[in-house]
């Protein structure tokens, strides 16, 4: 995803750092990972869910970003869930 400037909330400093996921990674993730779900309608502005693996470790990274400027706004990083997502992570499966 392309980025203006990149901003990370204290959720996702939060997180990172609970769930052992380290700036290069979101970053990584953020230049090179895979769009799998759009939220156009999310408020203030809309959110992107993109996945990525990390020597073969899934991540999800959920970003924002303002359209106007293309500032992104790191929200949310974790791994997703083998028991809620397919085995490919790019869909729900409950």
């Amino acid at each position: 995803m392309i980025c203006g400037e990149i901003h990370f909330s204290d959720h996702v400093i939060s997180q990172m750092f609970r769930r052992s996921i380290s700036l290069e990674e979101v970053k990584f993730i953020l230049k090179g990972g895979e769009l799998i779900r759009e939220y156009q309608d999310d408020k203030p502005y809309p959110s992107f869910l993109l996945l990525g693996f990390i020597d073969h470790r899934p991540l999800h990274l959920l970003v924002a970003k303002d359209i106007e400027t293309e500032n992104c706004i790191m929200v949310t990083v974790y791994e997703p869930d083998k028991n809620v997502w397919s085995t490919d992570f790019k869909t729900k499966t409950r």
